[in-house]
């Protein structure tokens, strides 16, 4: 047996054995044979021809029923060519099917598809056999608010305050309230990116109501609803959170791609972005601190440029202030993230809140100096300080990127390797199966909390793929038909990680800490040998 352009092929020679376990013996082999030798010769003639007939009916029966034939009516068509023991003949095996995507019949109707997402045939056969990466175990967390009390129709309305839409799923389909429009198309894209999810799991995310800020700054502070008698805290979605919030972080939109600056979907640029760190060999790039971006967004980023290399100070860092405006005009030259993995070290730096860039910050093989955070998203709870990234005070920038610089250029291999973990970790655990499965493994674990039937409401109304796409324009409809998800996954979601205990919570907590503690140590020591020193 071997096989053939998707296509199984079994030789005449091979079939006599593989067929039914060995089943077909050829007459003289089987308990037939033995009856009819018992019988008077006259008796023998008369009966053999009925025995003939029921061992025929016996072999096709034994055809349509054995597991490698199933399919019965493919099955019955190839073996009626192709004769016994005279050549090969062919199985054909199921390719998935793509999911249609017709504006022809949108534009004539303006409405969805009543079978958008077709759900697979024998969809329990494809178990997965991979483990979610740890730092799934978020989820559990963002979600502990509720979990003693679940969560009621009044707690999701009064997330409405702020929220930019509301998006209900029923039956697989997505309907859509928009109360705010977005900035730029972080909306239309996150919106988009959970269409694509149900495209790629159809029938798996259970009926939900969800609503979605897209503003940077989480606003669901925690200290409003502790103590007895307080209600229930809104659950609301958005890109960030902080220790002071409890805003369930989301997947933000630039996965999808970020068409006002033109960054690619994530799927495309993270193939790119591994062929970048193969152009200048680590040891060979500049040693140097590298940041480029806008620093009017916050006074923090204005403050690191005072790090900027000058006539009077060198504090090892090189720093530009990116020109989105000028990018624009000159077709996006000066501004391709694959192109950046050319020094040492490279710099990230929040600005009014969380940064997209901190995910192809990371990616370029470069040890990443991270200038302390004050928020997070949904992965870089996983990121460990010493082993993924190299911390920075934010209260001390241009001396603790002098220190780091110094020290990665005098620990060359210890150095590379904190920036080869944290690229391993961007293609490995943040490529885009798993930023899929968190948005299934989230929305499954938020919809278990419901306490009340999810409903549309008289202002919603049913979007799809074709809704989205089919009107869409230039680069917003370029990422899009480059983000679309074409076939369902053909394999489950990859397995929750347990929630955390306390201990091991603390345990993590107390490692990371310990971890920045240990290189505000050397950095001081450093200090004051230079001081020393002069």
């Amino acid at each position: 047996m071997r096989e053939n352009n998707n296509e199984v092929v079994i030789t005449a020679g091979e079939e006599e054995n593989h067929v039914s376990g060995g089943h077909l013996r050829h007459s003289r082999d089987g308990i037939w044979w033995s009856v009819a030798k018992s019988l008077p010769r006259s008796t023998a003639v008369l009966i053999f021809p009925v025995m003939l007939i029921i061992g025929a009916l016996t072999y096709t029966r034994t055809l349509d029923t054995h597991p490698l034939f199933s399919g019965a009516s493919s099955t019955k068509s190839a073996l009626s060519t192709t004769p016994y023991n005279t050549g090969p003949f062919t199985v054909s095996i199921r390719k998935p099917i793509e999911i249609p995507l017709n504006c022809t019949a949108y534009n004539l109707t303006r409405t969805c598809s009543t079978n958008q997402f077709p759900i697979p045939e024998n969809d329990q056969s494809h178990p997965s056999s991979a483990t979610c990466p740890e730092y799934f175990r978020w989820i559990h967390e963002d979600l502990r608010p509720w979990a003693r009390t679940g969560i009621t129709q009044d707690m999701v309305e009064r997330a409405k305050e702020t929220a930019n839409f509301k998006l209900v799923i029923l039956k697989g389909k997505a309907y859509l309230e928009t109360y705010e429009k977005a900035y730029q198309t972080r909306d239309v894209f996150s919106i988009w990116g959970i269409l694509q999810l149900l495209r790629r799991y159809p029938g798996k995310i259970p009926d939900l109501e969800l609503m979605f800020d897209c503003v940077d700054w989480p606003v669901v502070l925690s200290d409003r609803y502790n103590g007895p008698n307080v209600e229930q805290p809104p659950p609301l979605f958005r890109y960030c959170g902080n220790d002071a919030t409890l805003d369930i972080v989301f997947p933000d939109w630039s996965f999808w791609g970020w068409a006002e600056v033109n960054i690619k979907p994530w799927e495309i640029l993270l193939t790119e972005l591994k062929e970048g760190t193969k152009r200048i060999p680590w040891l060979n790039r500049e040693p140097y601190a590298y940041w480029k971006g806008n620093p009017v967004v916050a006074e923090t980023r204005q403050d690191l440029m005072k790090c900027n290399v000058s006539e009077n100070q060198d504090w090892n860092a090189r720093l530009y202030v990116q020109d989105w405006g000028r990018e624009s005009q000159e077709g996006y030259k000066n501004s391709d993230l694959a192109s950046q993995c050319t020094h040492r070290y490279k710099v990230y730096i929040e600005g009014s809140a969380w940064s997209v860039s901190e995910k192809y910050i990371l990616a370029c093989d470069s040890p990443t100096l991270l200038v302390k955070p004050h928020y997070y998203d949904f992965f870089t709870r996983g990121l460990i300080p010493v082993h993924h990234y190299w911390p920075i005070k934010e209260d001390d920038k241009c001396r603790s990127i002098k220190f780091a610089v110094d020290w990665g250029n005098s620990h060359k291999q210890r150095a590379h390797q904190i920036g080869k973990a944290a690229s391993d970790f961007i293609q490995e655990e943040l490529k885009m199966d798993y930023v899929y499965d968190y948005m299934f493994h989230l929305l499954n674990s938020y919809a278990k909390l419901f306490r009340y039937k999810p409903s549309i409401s008289a202002n919603a109304t049913e979007i799809c793929v074709e809704s989205m796409v089919c009107g869409a324009e230039g680069p917003v409809k370029k990422f899009m038909m480059e983000s679309l998800v074409k076939v369902p996954a053909n394999t489950d979601p990859c397995t929750m990680p347990a929630p955390f205990d306390p201990p091991s919570l603390n345990a993590q907590l107390q490692r990371k800490e310990s971890s920045i503690q240990q290189v505000d140590s050397w950095e001081k020591s450093y200090w004051e040998n230079q001081t020393i020193t002069s």
